[in-house]
């Protein structure tokens, strides 16, 4: 299966090339286009524009930064829907609003396409190890069809109906996350600067009932100042934001999302926007040296 893939940054470059050594023909696309070389190395075609790998491949992925990229890549001349068709599908694994994938995904099926939101829970190292949970929503035919590159990328996919709900369970889902890693930072500063041995802390959270992957890959690297982005902090920030957007449309009270929020936003005033989301712990460091 020719598989064509929008967007190469830490997500979209890992999972291109999980394809690649999977057996895939995979054509890839970027805005800057020098990105595309470590994986033309390794036997991706390029394509020099979004229509370009769409009319080239059945199916063309796109994993990009925020809403407003996600709508480029389809809106903009040498777009999206310049080649789409009957015989091709889209799948959109970005994170976005629900509002941004039904725009795309009306502006799709007017021109015969077939479309499907599919964005991801997993970070660099499940992209890297097809360990993602893929979370997808629209056609369920073209989900059928794609299961066999879902296998490769991730170690589960679900279906979860009509297109919004891919979008609204991603945020959900890394709102939680926000809301975690800011009271994890907080436990971690709160235990050194109270005499305990973080360390031991991150043993007996191990151990306990709050025991998770984050906890246990995270904090370590916390603990040695190491935010070496996995996960970019400006873009859970952004999906914080997205995800108050979502609780106001739906009248649900979120006065923990709303403060890790502030935390995230505060990092990023800090320029730490392109480090590590873990990197908010900074935040509390300084909150404590001022007070």
């Amino acid at each position: 299966m020719d598989v064509g893939f929008l967007g190469l940054g830490i997500m979209g470059k890992a999972m291109s090339m999980n394809l690649l050594k999977n057996g895939f023909k995979v054509t890839v696309w970027n805005r800057t286009l020098s990105k595309c070389n470590e994986l033309v190395a390794h036997g991706a075609s390029v394509g020099q524009t979004p229509a370009e790998v769409v009319k080239k491949c059945k199916i063309t992925i796109a994993i990009l930064s925020d809403p407003a990229a996600a709508l480029s890549v389809v809106f903009d001349k040498d777009g999206v829907l310049e080649e789409i068709c009957s015989s091709k599908g889209y799948i959109d694994m970005s994170t976005v609003d629900p509002e941004t994938s039904c725009k795309i995904s009306e502006a799709i099926t007017s021109k015969g396409g077939h479309f499907l939101e599919a964005p991801v829970s997993g970070s660099k190292q499940p992209a890297e190890t097809g360990q993602l949970v893929i979370l997808a929503a629209g056609e369920k035919a073209l989900y059928e069809e794609a299961v066999p590159v879902f296998d490769v990328l991730g170690k589960k996919s679900f279906f979860l109906g009509q297109i919004g709900n891919g979008a609204k369970m991603k945020l959900v889902v890394n709102m939680i996350m926000g809301s975690m890693m800011n009271a994890f930072s907080e436990g971690l500063v709160l235990a050194e600067r109270s005499g305990l041995n973080p360390h031991n802390l991150l043993d007996v959270l191990d151990l306990g009932g709050i025991a998770n992957p984050m906890f246990r890959g995270k904090g370590p690297a916390m603990l040695q100042d190491n935010y070496s982005p996995a996960f970019p902090l400006k873009h859970q920030q952004k999906d914080v934001r997205l995800a108050l957007a979502l609780g106001d449309e739906n009248a649900v009270s979120m006065p923990v999302a709303a403060a890790a929020n502030e935390a995230f936003k505060k990092a990023r005033n800090m320029g730490l926007g392109d480090l590590d989301f873990s990197a908010v712990v900074e935040t509390v460091k300084v909150l404590k040296h001022s007070s």
